[in-house]
């Protein structure tokens, strides 16, 4: 997994208010809606894209069939896809960075491009590669521990660079 501190994480979240998710799926069953549910319950703004239900909801939010059918601003593009498809998917959002504002490409676990990547970062854009910002989210929060679960622990104490009851704080 490629490695990357808890602050630089912590300061890409933070920066964060907008995400066009790409593979987001209707299934109840499936990461990518489990993900997009806690995102939306923590505040995030999110854009699913998914050509094959354009149109649709999910999670009450309007299914884009494309990077560039999404409306802007866009903070991040978060990437549900495999690792063949993220170079595509980059190049994509390379084209849409501008109008959209786009700051950060965040590949899901498992997901891992070095060539989409390098196209990332060369274009000045932070990138997150086998993480997911669901599980980063809880964990830096405190909500979660390092074992993945509630830590199930009632504690006054907030988590440092953290703001109200372990929330991160955003701009």
């Amino acid at each position: 997994m490629p490695a990357y501190t808890d602050d630089f994480i912590k300061s890409v979240l933070r920066s964060i208010k907008v995400i066009a998710m790409v593979g987001a799926s209707g299934n109840e069953m499936r990461p990518s809606y489990f993900a997009m549910k806690y995102l939306l319950a923590k505040g995030f703004i999110i854009h699913p894209v998914n050509p094959s239900l354009a149109g649709k909801e999910i999670l009450g939010r309007i299914v884009y069939g494309a990077i560039k059918d999404v409306p802007a601003p866009v903070d991040m593009v978060d990437i549900f896809r495999g690792s063949d498809a993220a170079p595509g998917i980059v190049r994509e959002a390379l084209t849409e960075k501008a109008r959209l504002g786009l700051k950060t490409i965040w590949m899901q676990l498992g997901v891992v491009s070095e060539e989409a990547a390098a196209m990332a970062r060369e274009a000045g854009l932070n990138v997150i590669m086998d993480r997911c910002p669901k599980i980063e989210y809880g964990r830096l929060s405190g909500e979660i521990g390092w074992m993945g679960v509630s830590r199930g622990v009632i504690d006054n104490r907030k988590p440092l660079l953290f703001g109200k009851g372990g929330s991160l704080k955003r701009g």
